[in-house]
């Protein structure tokens, strides 16, 4: 089997994806669970690979893009709805979104595109961008009070 072009290596919802279904992703997230939310709506994380984005089972460079939505939320109570539908972090986060991004690398192909999407909810963009080398080409904030972050890289 030929393994799909495009690694969102913590696809959650998949809320973004115009095509949850896309045979050109490969959707992986360490969760494959299903909630209630306090709404009632259903949240379901069912990722084709149940993997952790630190450390894939991937060759090097395997992927033209990689989507990087890593967890962003600190405060995040560990069964509130927040931490269900966006990941929680713990204090090891600077460890662990460094191995991440290394990893979201690693499986990158040369002449690739990452896309990273981060939150400022409890944690400036600056902060994460300091756990990387690598720096973004372009980059846009959007949402009501601009915290949403969505940043392109390119591996030369």
């Amino acid at each position: 089997m030929t393994r799909p072009p495009i690694l969102d290596a913590c696809c959650g919802s998949r809320m973004f994806h115009f095509d949850r279904l896309n045979p050109n992703v490969l959707f992986m997230d360490n969760r494959n669970e299903s909630h209630t939310l306090c709404d009632g709506r259903t949240l379901t994380v069912a990722p084709d690979l149940v993997g952790d984005f630190t450390r894939t089972e991937f060759a090097d460079e395997s992927f033209h893009l990689v989507i990087f939505d890593p967890p962003h939320l600190l405060r995040a109570g560990v069964n509130g709805w927040q931490a269900k539908k966006y990941g929680r972090l713990d204090a090891d986060w600077q460890d662990l979104l460094r191995r991440g991004f290394a990893e979201c690398f690693r499986v990158l192909k040369t002449n690739g595109t990452l896309i990273f999407k981060w939150h400022e909810h409890d944690i400036p963009v600056s902060r994460i961008l300091a756990l990387t080398p690598r720096k973004p080409v372009v980059g846009n904030k959007c949402g009501k009070q601009n915290k949403t972050h969505w940043l392109v890289f390119f591996k030369e």
